[in-house]
């Protein structure tokens, strides 16, 4: 796949045709999971289900986009062995599906919610697995723009256009850090820009879904690598901070490793010399 034409590519939609994902399609996704699909902690033990039109109303009130149900023709749903890394390694599997869904032509959308149990109860799921994520995926119905909305407050939501390499909300230039948490001197040397593969892959980062697209998190490029860094936020808990980093690091690992191989993650980082604020913790780190 050509992660960062997909990447820039996708959007996010809310509204679904009725028209039904083939069933070659179906296979396809399916396969995919289960024989190349990015897994960024491999030992957590993991189950994707596909979920058809009638999971819409099972669903009402456990699951949705910030608390409203998006009806699709097809949802998935990953089940994850209860692990520290649960969710991020769920956030990372779930983006690489969605993305591999795009490159078949579907759209889709990141669905929210608050309680495994209740979700597995209203989908007659009987597992000791945890629900880790949900997508809703078909074909979206057409609209003129793509629009995203940035949640500054529960009461203040910014709505903006989305065109080709227009910054998100939080964009490269502060997303990134050079050396130390808020030191940007001499980073546009050190990342390049557009087509230098270390800007393009932060770039694929910044545009990764967020919960509420709030990107709590940022990347700090240091001694020949980088380390990702989770920011406290108001709004977004845990575990969706946790699969917002997994997204992100699917998106920066994937255009990243074009040119750097495959990247090792390290889930043992301190954070020590990088000068992070109170609150912020590194999350996982890797050489470049």
């Amino acid at each position: 796949m050509n992660y960062s034409a997909l990447i820039q590519n996708r959007k996010s939609v809310r509204e679904f045709t009725e028209e039904q994902v083939p069933f070659g399609t179906l296979e396809v996704l399916k396969n995919y999971y289960l024989e190349s699909v990015r897994r960024l902690v491999p030992e957590v033990e993991t189950e994707l289900s596909f979920f058809g039109t009638a999971t819409r109303e099972a669903l009402e009130g456990a699951a949705g986009y910030n608390d409203f149900l998006v009806g699709a023709p097809q949802y998935l749903v990953l089940m994850s062995q209860k692990h520290p890394l649960e969710k991020l390694n769920a956030g990372y599997i779930m983006e690489d599906m969605i993305l591999k869904a795009a490159d078949l032509g579907l759209d889709s959308c990141w669905l929210s919610f608050k309680d495994s149990e209740q979700v597995k109860q209203a989908l007659g799921i009987e597992s000791d697995m945890d629900v880790a994520a949900i997508a809703a995926f078909g074909f979206g119905k057409k609209t003129v723009r793509r629009l995203r909305l940035n949640f500054l407050s529960m009461s203040n939501v910014d709505i903006t256009a989305k065109h080709r390499y227009m910054e998100p909300k939080r964009g490269v230039h502060d997303l990134a850090h050079l050396n130390t948490w808020g030191q940007r001197e001499g980073l546009d040397n050190y990342i390049g820009f557009y087509e230098d593969m270390l800007w393009e892959a932060l770039y694929a980062a910044s545009l990764a879904p967020s919960y509420l697209n709030r990107q709590a998190y940022g990347f700090v490029l240091h001694d020949g690598g980088v380390s990702v860094v989770r920011m406290p936020d108001q709004y977004t808990t845990e575990p969706d901070g946790q699969l917002s980093l997994g997204a992100a690091m699917l998106h920066f690992g994937a255009v990243a490793e074009n040119w750097a191989g495959k990247l090792q993650w390290r889930f043992d980082g301190n954070g020590d010399g990088l000068a992070l604020p109170e609150g912020h913790r590194v999350v996982a780190h890797c050489s470049l």
